[in-house]
């Protein structure tokens, strides 16, 4: 996927508003909610589907962005700017789990 051009952005606050609900608020002043669900699938994202797990997401301090324990993140433009990228991401996940994981 070729990158969208987008200024660099940083996220300012993340707060979870349900089980795979981010509400998150941007350097630039935009804020967004976004639903992780359909995109949660694959070695890195899918584990994230243990609501547990997904709860467990912070705020790096340094890149601005959200990380989870298990090194799931995600650019902060690709948050701001969301709706550009989701359908690319929702056809990945899909993809991921037709594919069968490798053992």
């Amino acid at each position: 996927m070729n990158p969208l051009p987008h200024p660099i952005v940083r996220v300012t606050v993340c707060r979870q508003v349900g089980t795979y609900s981010l509400y998150l608020e941007f350097d630039d002043g935009a804020t967004r909610t976004i639903d992780f669900e359909p995109i949660l699938s694959g070695r890195v994202y899918g584990p994230l589907r243990d609501p547990a797990q997904f709860a467990q997401v912070r705020l790096d301090p340094e890149i601005r962005t959200l990380v989870w324990p298990n090194d799931a993140d995600f650019d902060p433009a690709t948050l701001r700017y969301w709706d550009d990228y989701l359908p690319h991401l929702v056809a990945r996940a899909e993809q991921l789990r037709r594919t069968p994981a490798s053992v």
